[in-house]
């Protein structure tokens, strides 16, 4: 039979202080990763400019940052609470 809780017990908490942190600091990188991937702002809208479109910035690195905060959220959510 399953225990039931009093009034006043409190159910453990599924993740710990440090679970927590790393959820906080893979949205964090999630955000940046966005950041990095926004547009400019053009002064010309009617000028196609292929460079800053297919810039290293958006096309390689906010991607990989974005893979590294999901990465840690993963990490986050798996790592077992030290008790």
């Amino acid at each position: 039979m399953a225990k039931e809780l009093k009034q006043g017990d409190q159910q453990p908490s599924l993740f710990g202080k440090m679970n927590y942190q790393l959820m906080l600091a893979g949205l964090a990188l999630i955000v940046i990763g966005f950041l990095l991937m926004m547009g400019g702002d053009s002064s010309d809208p009617n000028r196609f400019s292929p460079e800053e479109v297919y810039s290293f910035r958006r096309i390689t690195l906010a991607p990989i940052v974005i893979l590294l905060g999901l990465a840690v959220e993963v990490y986050a959510i798996m790592r077992k609470p030290k008790q």
